[in-house]
């Protein structure tokens, strides 16, 4: 471990309450600098088709959903839809998203809990949301943050590694990892910084090798160091379209 990281690492044990809010503001600022064009990655123009982008994005990446859904959206375009589709029909529709079985049965089961329970549409309450089909507490956060402006936060993957590098929190369970950043963050900010957070594991902050030596955080990350240092070797570890907006915001 650097000396650098073994400073960090001091004081980061010596941070006290309210310096973490300072703290995990500042890097929300920053964030909302890196990435002023974060938003939801899923492609859809209703809360419905959100919602079942949102499902069949469990294990699949969002570039894949999003090749899936333009045929998906024209054939089902209601609840009830999906609540009378024929199973090995829309098994085909959604085969490349895979675990195209368990997820055939949640759509389908989410469009006949819609029908038979909401006249078909969808709900934008949290306890209504995670009784349906399909949903769960983060799928519902999604929903709500961007389908109904109600703040959510989203604990994906990537947000749930990055807040414990910046040692926001030490929970690994989701729904606490939620509540303790959302202790943290403003509530009008929270479905903002899922977005930003999301965006930066996805082009800075890697899960094996973060750009640890091009990253607008590096001042308020105590896992500085985890990755390459070296500005030019992080440099090229940085992707997305926001690649040389980032570089430009260090110097390089």
């Amino acid at each position: 471990m650097s000396a650098a990281r073994k400073r960090k690492n001091r004081a980061i044990a010596a941070e006290t309450r309210i310096g973490l809010v300072r703290r995990a503001r500042r890097m929300n600022r920053t964030l909302g600098a890196a990435f002023p064009d974060a938003h939801c990655e899923l492609d859809f123009t209703t809360p419905l088709e959100l919602a079942v982008a949102t499902i069949l994005s469990a294990q699949c990446t969002d570039v894949r959903v999003n090749l899936t859904t333009p045929a998906l959206f024209a054939k089902y375009r209601s609840a009830r839809d999906y609540a009378e589709a024929n199973r090995a029909e829309l098994e085909e529709y959604i085969r490349p998203t895979g675990f195209y079985r368990n997820k055939t049965s949640s759509l389908m089961g989410l469009g006949q809990a819609l029908v038979t329970g909401f006249d078909g549409e969808l709900p934008h309450t949290m306890g209504e949301l995670v009784k349906l089909p399909g949903i769960g507490r983060k799928t519902a956060n999604v929903i709500l943050g961007n389908a109904f402006g109600v703040p959510g936060i989203t604990v994906d993957t990537h947000f749930g590694r990055l807040v414990r590098r910046w040692k926001w929190t030490e929970d690994e369970d989701p729904v606490k990892v939620e509540h303790a950043v959302g202790e943290l963050i403003e509530r009008k900010e929270w479905t903002m910084l899922s977005h930003r957070v999301i965006f930066h594991g996805r082009r800075v902050c890697h899960a094996r090798k973060p750009a640890c030596g091009a990253c607008v955080l590096a001042g308020d990350c105590p896992s500085f160091g985890l990755g390459p240092t070296d500005p030019a070797v992080a440099a090229g570890l940085i992707k997305g379209p926001e690649r040389e907006h980032l570089l430009d915001m260090v110097g390089l």
